[in-house]
This record gives C-alpha cells, sequence and structure tokens, in this order.
C-alpha cells in the first residue's frame, strides 16, 4: 500500500512541475540581487502564498539592523547593531542556519531626531564578490573581510582619510563592486577603491558634507548611450560619472526634502527615472552629442513622490512604490502613470521574477501581485513577520531571506502536493 501511495505523489509531483523551470541554487550578492535590479532570473513563484507552499527553514535573533541579507552558495550573511554599542557581522550555513562566524567593533551613532523614531540602527547593506565581503560600518568606514572566514583584509576610515565629517545619518549607501573596484558614497563624496586593497582610486563629486551630512542613494553601473558609466545620486544631484577617472560626464539638480534622494535610479535603455520625497517622480532622457552628454527632462509627476522603495522594471513597465503608500505602473514611453493601488506600507522592497513582483513592507506583510500594465492584481498578502522589516528582501533559487528588525528568517518555496491528504498518511506510516 505504501509503494502504491509513493508512486502516486511521484507522478502527482511530476505533472506538477511539467511547464515549470524549476528554482536554481541562486545567490543575492549585493543590493537588489546580483545585477542590482531586483530581478531574479528562472525564479517559479506559486500563486499564493500561505505556510504549505511558503515554510520556514531557520531563524535566528540578531541585534537591530535594516541591512539586507547577502546570499552566497553556501552562506548567509548579516549586519547588526548589537546592545547599542558594537556593529556586528556574521555568516551562516546556509541551509542550516549554524553560525560559522562574526566579527564585529565598537562605534555607534544617534541619527537626528526626525529619523530617530527609526532607530540608529545599521542601514548599508554589504556587497560580496565571490571572495571578499564590503561591509559598511555607519561612523563611514568600510571593512573588507575574507567571507570564508571572517579575517578583515583591509578597512577604510573615510573621516580620516578625507577629513571629512561625520554623516548625520551614518553610511546609508550599499557598496558596489565592478571588476578589481569598489564604488560608494562615502566621506561626503562618491568614491573609487582599490578592492583589493582599500586605496583611493579617485574621488568625485565632493558636497562638504552638505545639509546632515553624505548621501542615502546606491550606485548602478550600466552603459548608457554606447558609454560604460556609474549612475548615481547624491543628496543634490543625478549624476554620470566614468568609472576610469571619476569624470563627471553629465549632471542634474534633483529636488527633495533635506536632500532625501534615497532611491537607487533606475535605467531603461537611454532613460532614467527617479523619484524624489518631497520632489516628483521624473524620467530624464540621455543623449550623447560631439559636445558631450545632454540630459534632458521629459516627464514629470508631482502627485506621485517616491519615499525609499526602488522600483522593478518588467518588459519596459516601471513599476513603483510611492510616498502616498501605493503601486504604481509607470509606462516610460507612453510618459503615463498606468494604475495606482490601494495603501500597502510605508516602505516595500520588491522583487520580480518578470511575471510577478514580491514586496516585503516595513509592517512584516509579504505581498504577491502580478507585473502587468493592465491593472492592480494583488494575488495574495501573508503576515510573515511581528517586527518591522526594513532590510530588503533577498530571494535566491527556492528560498526567500527576510530580515526582520531583530531576526534573519529563511523560508523555502514549496509547490504544495495535489494529494496532501497522502503525505500525511505517509508521514504517519514513516
Amino acid at each position: 500500500m505504501k509503494y502504491f501511495l509513493t508512486q502516486i505523489l511521484i507522478a502527482a509531483t511530476v505533472i506538477n512541475l511539467v511547464g515549470k523551470e524549476l528554482p536554481a541554487a541562486g545567490v543575492w550578492t549585493q543590493w537588489r540581487g546580483p545585477e542590482r535590479t531586483g530581478l531574479v532570473q528562472g525564479a517559479f513563484w506559486p500563486a499564493k502564498l500561505d505556510s504549505l507552499r511558503l515554510r520556514q527553514m531557520w531563524r535566528m535573533e540578531l541585534g537591530e539592523g535594516y541591512s539586507g541579507p547577502i546570499v552566497s552558495s553556501n552562506m548567509v550573511f548579516t549586519v547588526e547593531t548589537l546592545d547599542k554599542k558594537r556593529e556586528i557581522v556574521r555568516a551562516f550555513d546556509r541551509l542550516s542556519g549554524r553560525q560559522i562566524w562574526e566579527h564585529g567593533w565598537e562605534g555607534i551613532m544617534k541619527v537626528p531626531f526626525f529619523s530617530a523614531k527609526n532607530g540608529s540602527w545599521v542601514r548599508s547593506t554589504p556587497a560580496f564578490d565571490g571572495e571578499s565581503l564590503f561591509v559598511a560600518g555607519m561612523r563611514d568606514f568600510l571593512v573588507c573581510f575574507d567571507a570564508s572566514n571572517g579575517e578583515v583584509r583591509w578597512q577604510v576610515d573615510f573621516m580620516n582619510r578625507f577629513k571629512s565629517p561625520l554623516p548625520k545619518f551614518g553610511f546609508v549607501c550599499s557598496p558596489l563592486v565592478v571588476g578589481d573596484a569598489v564604488y560608494v558614497q562615502a566621506g561626503a563624496s562618491f568614491v573609487k577603491l582599490d578592492k583589493k586593497t582599500g586605496t583611493t582610486v579617485w574621488r568625485t563629486l565632493k558636497d562638504g558634507g552638505g545639509m546632515y551630512g553624505s548621501a542615502f542613494s546606491s550606485p548602478i553601473y550600466e552603459k548608457i548611450c554606447g558609454k560604460e558609466q556609474l549612475v548615481v545620486q547624491t543628496r543634490k544631484f543625478l549624476a554620470g560619472v566614468d568609472p576610469d577617472n571619476g569624470g563627471v560626464l553629465w549632471k542634474q539638480k534633483v529636488k527633495a526634502f533635506r536632500g532625501m534622494n534615497i532611491q537607487t535610479p533606475v535605467i531603461i535603455g537611454d532613460t532614467l527615472f527617479t523619484s524624489c520625497y518631497g520632489g516628483a517622480s521624473i524620467l530624464y532622457k540621455l543623449k550623447k552629442g560631439s559636445e558631450g552628454f545632454a540630459l534632458t527632462e521629459v516627464w514629470r509627476d508631482k502627485k506621485s513622490q517616491g519615499y525609499m522603495s526602488t522600483p522593478v522594471v518588467v518588459e519596459g513597465k516601471i513599476y513603483f512604490h510611492r510616498r502616498d503608500q501605493r503601486f504604481s505602473c509607470l509606462d516610460p514611453e507612453k510618459k503615463k502613470i498606468l494604475w495606482r493601488s490601494p495603501v500597502h506600507g510605508l516602505y516595500c522592497s520588491m522583487v520580480s521574477n518578470g511575471e510577478s513582483v514580491l514586496a516585503l513592507n516595513q509592517k512584516g506583510e509579504l505581498l504577491l501581485f502580478d507585473a502587468i500594465p493592465e491593472r492592480f492584481n494583488l494575488r495574495d498578502r501573508l503576515k510573515i513577520s511581528k517586527q518591522a522589516t526594513w532590510g530588503h528582501l533577498a530571494v535566491a533559487g527556492d528560498q526567500l531571506f527576510v530580515r526582520e528588525l531583530k531576526a534573519i528568517t529563511v523560508y523555502c518555496w514549496k509547490e504544495p502536493s495535489i494529494f496532501p491528504a497522502l503525505e500525511g498518511i505517509l508521514g504517519q506510516n514513516n
């Protein structure tokens, strides 16, 4: 009887998987994923969110933190502020949750009063290049670790190196690793470091610290108008920078309340999108002529201001979360917002598999909606944490990594059997 039931379950599994792409092992190596786009390649997500489909693998308690988790082929890396005294980096086994190593340092800070309600915890998400882990401390320094064992390879104190002021919100920008270089907004500037040694290659876009210190947004590396360039949003400007020499290729002033240019810019061809708190949602077009690059504003909507959530782009459409706590779909070609959703949280980190969008809001609620231009279609929602979840959601293969305020929880997608009762019978017989 048990053999017969087993064969039925195997057949059911085969039927369930027909026409579906099995998830690869997957990694999540930096802010917003391997390509820094929030896109997950070849991922299958069930149509619903429930305990049959989304099962907890392990959970580890941590100190407070807003830093997103980093996932290698066999480890998970987290950063936390412990007991309001120390910042700690930890590495866990990806499958079991067993801690492999940790490293910490003394030194914390308090953010300005209007942000203090959300805590003064570590904010920057690390970057992993396959060998080294690059982690930012709140007091404007960057540490390079041997990811296998936690040994420190080098450390840069930007305040000491550049004689720059302590950023009032701490080190917020998430490091970008490209080739042999690490790029960060730190030291009241935009900096390129040699990733092997930490030495400064160039420093540009110096603003002297400005109002309340250094920038929030994280840079991206793109080829636009035939030129590879870094696109970075400071507290005042959206700019393109030559990765070889730090030369500013173009620059556009972007208005935001108290310099809160927080989003990572989004690029579609030669079109750039940004959306700022206290400013507007804006589309720019970049062109290259005989005298260099020129950036032109082609669309603006003040009603759909952004906040901290960086959009995802699916088939040329921009899906973004707004200051008014609603999602919208923007068609950059038609320069038109196609729809807006009901209210869904103050902040949402978003990832997409090209068909759907997973969004984790700060209230610990996971949302699943269709990436379609016709309408907002919410498939399902699930309360996944009782704690605040400001850390960016990470998805690697069939696993979800959720950074709660005081924990890291790892889930696994599992398509439920079409014969769940038989699973229960087999479980009793084992």
